[in-house]
C-alpha cells in the first residue's frame, strides 16, 4: 500500500509558509516562546511594582506619624526600644511553646 501525500503539501507556497511558521514559533530570536516568557516576567514585575507602591504608602503614613515629637518618642520607644535617662525598661516575651492548652 502506497502512502499518498495530499496535494496541498505539494504546493511550494504551503511548504514555504509551514517552514516560515515553524521558524517563527520555535527558532527565531523573537519567537512566540520568547514572547511568552517575557510576558510572564512583565506580569511578575508589575506585581512587584504594586507591592512596592503599597509599601511606600505604608512608610509615608508611618513617616507622617513620626513627624511630631510625641510620635517620634512613641516610635523610638516601641520599635527601637529606646528609653529616657534614669529609666528602666523590661521586655517581657511570651513563650508559646510551654503553654498548656
Amino acid at each position: 500500500m502506497k502512502f499518498k501525500i495530499p496535494s496541498i503539501f505539494k504546493n511550494i507556497y504551503v511548504i514555504i509558509f509551514l517552514l516560515f511558521a515553524t521558524w517563527m514559533v520555535f527558532f527565531d530570536s523573537n519567537s512566540t516562546l520568547v514572547h511568552l516568557e517575557l510576558n510572564e516576567q512583565i506580569n511578575e514585575l508589575e506585581k512587584e511594582t504594586e507591592y512596592y507602591k503599597n509599601e511606600i504608602e505604608k512608610d509615608k503614613k508611618e513617616l507622617s506619624k513620626i513627624q511630631s515629637d510625641s510620635g517620634l518618642e512613641k516610635y523610638a520607644r516601641e520599635k527601637l526600644f529606646m528609653k529616657r535617662e534614669n529609666e528602666d525598661i523590661f521586655i517581657i516575651e511570651f513563650d508559646s511553646s510551654n503553654v498548656k492548652k
